[in-house]
């Protein structure tokens, strides 16, 4: 019995080792020019939030679980490992998008409100695409910047449905966008 325990906390250990290399994110990078990185935040069971959400409550949201803690962790992890680093680090104002930044580690960062899903209209689609557009519209050429969001802004912008801990890098200028298999499994 504890045999078993042991070797499944160890394949779940492994499966959080990130599979893509260096070599590998940064050609996924250089194919199309990507100057921005969508992160949709790490795991965090449920669907939505609930209905008494308010965005400076944490106990009000659905927030990261213990897996998604690791996970997050193992994205910086190999990050760091990997020598990626960001010009710039935002993330949405909801709890699970800012713990996956902290957990992650990999230096400072700010929330923007043009991150910060209009799924259940907790933010507006209205206010919330235009700022990040704007974002967008301003990010250089050489810069690499990092946006830790939710699926459906991420898909807004790139057409593109990442799973949790998911990442789609995108190029401002020509619109490409490409899925990256999940560095952690």
């Amino acid at each position: 019995m504890i045999f078993r325990f042991l070797l499944v906390i160890l394949i779940f250990i492994y499966s959080l080792k990130p599979v893509l290399s260096e070599l590998d994110f940064k050609s996924e990078i250089n194919e199309i020019n990507a100057n921005v990185v969508f992160l949709r935040h790490s795991i965090a069971p449920g669907f939505g939030d609930p209905k008494n959400f308010k965005i400076d409550d944490c106990s009000t949201q659905r927030n990261l679980s213990k897996t998604g803690i690791l996970q997050a962790r193992s994205i910086g992890k190999f990050f760091i490992e990997n020598n990626i680093e960001f010009s710039e680090i935002l993330s949405s104002q909801w709890c699970r998008c800012k713990d996956t930044i902290n957990e992650m580690n990999i230096g400072n960062w700010k929330t923007f409100p043009g991150l910060n899903s209009f799924f259940q209209n907790f933010s507006k689609k209205q206010i919330v695409l235009p700022l990040l557009l704007d974002k967008l519209k301003n990010v250089k050429n050489d810069e690499l910047i990092l946006l830790v969001t939710h699926q459906i802004v991420i898909s807004e912008i790139t057409n593109v449905s990442p799973p949790s801990g998911g990442i789609v890098i995108y190029n401002t200028k020509n619109k490409k966008a490409k899925l990256i298999r999940n560095i952690t499994n």
